[in-house]
Order: structure tokens, then C-alpha cells, then sequence
């Protein structure tokens, strides 16, 4: 028999809730967790992990047509796009189990079922027979994530107009595809798709795709995503979408009038929505506003008892936010003094290719800032690395303040820099100075002394270029 008393509840299985569990068993806590669907969450099953298959899939294809650049010749290659499918879900489907075995190790029971969170510091589960169980813990966290935002010019109907979950079963690659917004996920999808011989014409509502990035970053990946054969809309909306026919009616509204654009299927990109209903927060009175829950910076919501971690509370909805998130909330019911979260050193990464990589302020945001600034940029054309493997494409480009030496922010395009972008993170939260980066000896030949030189040229003292 079971228990239904515990230390801790955690409501959701993802990258905040498994974490969190883990690291709360470590600390001594008798631990539970409540998931409704796969263990690991979106995440596992059906964002980060499954997505990086498929963009690798379409990495391999991409290398084998540009076989030719690199001396080898390969004859009538061509892409089984089922086949690529099935690796991605076994893929997620091999990371899923390691969450299970994971969970057993640390000794953590998993209740399968909907969490619905009481008062009184109760979860009640309803299981796939709609057997209804209670379970009562000293602490509950919730951390349910979110789901794809649906526009009303947009409603998703899985066939024609689909979310980023849909993107990755599609049982047949589709002639032609309007990717409707430009973060993360939209050029992601537009990248395997378009690699994979889609026609894509990717449309954002901003004036630049990959908006949150630094302007030259956007600049830079336009250029290489039409280059590619992608048409790029910035400063347009969808309307309206018509399915009646074969295909969809796609009516763009732009800074010139009305256009209408014919494909196989819309994906919808426009950002994420916080799974909060029918979660019991009513009923206890956990406060929410915007679509979010408040909490403090160690994730305690008003209600004492209740905590909220990951893409249900503000900041950004990344994987590796709520695993921090996870850790340093159990860390302080254990009665450890952790350190809040600095939100404002968090990398975040696009795995396109070329691939983005950011931390810290862009340019603009630190002049808003009232910085004074020393900007330092490197080509990977000009790296020795980058011209041997093929991979030109990009720059790093780092932002000081030029009276501290401050490393202010860093934003990187390129092969790989979704790998180097560590590096920037460390350094910030040591408060190392630019003098201090450019005497930091890197291997050489790397992608990563680009980072070194780019510092270099802030100071008037890079080498190679």
C-alpha cells in the first residue's frame, strides 16, 4: 500500500517538477510526484529534447548535400522523413525512461493521475479510472508548465493549423509551411522544415525575427534564412486563416496592405500559456495575475505550504529557469540558505543553424540603461576552427561597460555556440573583467577564442583581425 503523507508533492513531472523531487529526496525529504502525462514533461517528451533530434536529423541532411565542400562526393541522397520522426520519439522516449529510473533511485513515488491541489495541504489525484485519491504533504509545489498560446485568428485544429506538438508527428512532410512568430520555437521548426525541402515563409509581428535577441543577431540570421530560401515577413499579423479548401488561405495583414499566402499548413509559434486551470488554485487562493503565479524569490505563493516553480510563474519559460527554480525552493523548505535565482545572467539558446546563444543586456538594452560601452566583435570567418569545419557563419559579439569592465552581455551566432555560451555565464557570476577574459588563455584552434578575441577587440587588442 502506498502512502498518501509526505514531506513533499510535487504536481508535474518536467524539468522544474522532477528536478525539484530529486534534489528534495537528496535533502531527506520524503517525496511524491503527481504527473498526468510522461515522466519529464514537455520538455522530454515534446519540446527541448524530441526537437534537437529532428534539428540534428536535419543537420546530417544538410551536411550531406554540402558533402561536395568538403572533398566527398554522395550520390542521390535523400530524407525519409518518417524515419526521422521515429528517431525523435525514440529518442524522448529513451530520456523518459531515464526520468523513471531516476525517480526509483532517489526513491520517489510517482502517482500517476490529474493533481488538483485542496486546502488543508492536499492534492487530490484523479486517476485513468476516475478514482479519485487524496494525498496530504508538509509542502506542495506546483509546477504544471505550460502549452502552445492559440491565437483567435488561429485556432489550432491539429490537421492544417498546428501547435509545436503537432510539428513533430506530421505523418508527411508538407509542400509548404507559414511559420506565424520567430522565437525559439518558430525558427527551430522553420529550420528543420525548411532543410528538409518545405518551402517556409516564417511571419512575425515585430520589425525583426528572433526578437529578444541583439539586433545584429537578427540581421544576421534574416540574411542566412533567406539565403536558405525562406521568405521572411517581419511587421505582419495573421488575420485569418481559411481551411475550407485543399490547403489553408493564410491572409497577412503588412505594412503595405493585405496579402494572401497559400500553403499545406500554418504552425503556430506565437509563445506559450501557463497550464493553470482546473489545478485547485481557486480553492486554496493562490494568487495570480497575468496569467502567472506570484510568488517570492524562493517561490513561496501567499498561501504558506503552496510553492510554484517554472513556466507557471514569472520569467522566462526555459527548462533550465525551472530546474534552478526546482532546486533552490526545496533547498530552502530543507532550511538551507540558497542564493535567489539572478535572473538577469540566464544563457538562453536557439538551435537553428547557424545557432544563437545570449546572456546579459544587448546593446540596446544597455545603452537604454545609461551604460557607457565597449563593444567587441569577432567573425567566425576570421577563426581558424570555424574556416577548417566549414561553419563561416556568425560572430560573438560581448558587451562591456567601459568604466568597470563589466561584462554587461553576450550574444553569439554560429556553430555550436549554443556549447560556449557556459563559459559567459561563469564568468559573469564571477564578475570577471574584460582584462581578466582576454588574459584568459583559450585553446587554440576552437570556437570558443572567439570569446577571447571578441573581448580582445573591445580593448583595442585582438590579434586576428
Amino acid at each position: 500500500m502506498s502512502s498518501t503523507k509526505f514531506d513533499l508533492i510535487v504536481v508535474g513531472s518536467g524539468p522544474g517538477g522532477y528536478v525539484a523531487a530529486i534534489r528534495a529526496s537528496q535533502l531527506g525529504l520524503k517525496t511524491a510526484v503527481v504527473e498526468a502525462a510522461e515522466l519529464g514533461g514537455i520538455c522530454l517528451n515534446w519540446g527541448c529534447i524530441p526537437t534537437k533530434a529532428l534539428l540534428k536529423s536535419a543537420q546530417v541532411f544538410e551536411y550531406i548535400n554540402h558533402a561536395a565542400d568538403y572533398g566527398i562526393t554522395v550520390a542521390d541522397a535523400s530524407a525519409d522523413f518518417t524515419g526521422i520522426v521515429k528517431r525523435s520519439r525514440g529518442v524522448a522516449d529513451g530520456m523518459s525512461k531515464g526520468v523513471t529510473f531516476l525517480l526509483k533511485k532517489n526513491k520517489i513515488e510517482v502517482i500517476k493521475g490529474w493533481g488538483k491541489i485542496q486546502s488543508g495541504k492536499k492534492v487530490e489525484v484523479t486517476d485513468s479510472e476516475d478514482t479519485k485519491t487524496v494525498y496530504s504533504a508538509d509542502n506542495i509545489i506546483i509546477a504544471t508548465g505550460a502549452r502552445s498560446r492559440e491565437l483567435p485568428s488561429m485556432k489550432i485544429d491539429k490537421k492544417k493549423i498546428i501547435g509545436y506538438r503537432d510539428a513533430m508527428v506530421l505523418d508527411k512532410m508538407p509542400k509548404k509551411m507559414v511559420v506565424v512568430g520567430s522565437g525559439a520555437i518558430g525558427i527551430e521548426f522553420a529550420y528543420f522544415y525548411a532543410t528538409m525541402g518545405t518551402e517556409v515563409t516564417i511571419v512575425e509581428f515585430l520589425d525583426r525575427i528572433v526578437p529578444v535577441e541583439d539586433a545584429e543577431v537578427s540581421k544576421t540570421l534574416e540574411k542566412l534564412y533567406k539565403k536558405a530560401g525562406m521568405t521572411i515577413m517581419t511587421s505582419s499579423e495573421v488575420t485569418a486563416v481559411d481551411t475550407k479548401g485543399t490547403g489553408c488561405k493564410v491572409t497577412v495583414k503588412t505594412a503595405k496592405g493585405e496579402e494572401t499566402l497559400e500553403c499545406d499548413i500554418v504552425l503556430s509559434a506565437a509563445g506559450v500559456v501557463s497550464n493553470l486551470e482546473n489545478c485547485g488554485l481557486e480553492d486554496v487562493g493562490i494568487l495570480v495575475e497575468k496569467g502567472k503565479i506570484q510568488v517570492d524569490e524562493y517561490y513561496k505563493t501567499n498561501m504558506p505550504g503552496y510553492y510554484a516553480i517554472g513556466d507557471v510563474v514569472p520569467g522566462p519559460a526555459l527548462a533550465h529557469v525551472a530546474s534552478a527554480e526546482g532546486i533552490i525552493c526545496v533547498e530552502k523548505i530543507a532550511g538551507q540558505n540558497p542564493a535567489p535565482l539572478d535572473y538577469g545572467n540566464i544563457p538562453g539558446c536557439t538551435y537553428c543553424s547557424p545557432e544563437i546563444a545570449s546572456v546579459g543586456m544587448t546593446e540596446a538594452k544597455a545603452k537604454e540603461a545609461g551604460y557607457e560601452l565597449r563593444i567587441g566583435k569577432f567573425p567566425f570567418s576570421a577563426s581558424g576552427k570555424a574556416s577548417a569545419a566549414g561553419a563561416k557563419d556568425g560572430f560573438v559579439k560581448l558587451v562591456f561597460d567601459k568604466k568597470y569592465g563589466e561584462l554587461l552581455g553576450a550574444h553569439l551566432i554560429g556553430a555550436n555556440v549554443t556549447e560556449m555560451i557556459a563559459e559567459i555565464v561563469a564568468v559573469r557570476k564571477l564578475e570577471i573583467t574584460g582584462h581578466e577574459l582576454i588574459k584568459t588563455v583559450h585553446p587554440h584552434p576552437t570556437m570558443s577564442e572567439a570569446i577571447m578575441e571578441a573581448a580582445a577587440a573591445a580593448y583595442d587588442e585582438v590579434i586576428h583581425l
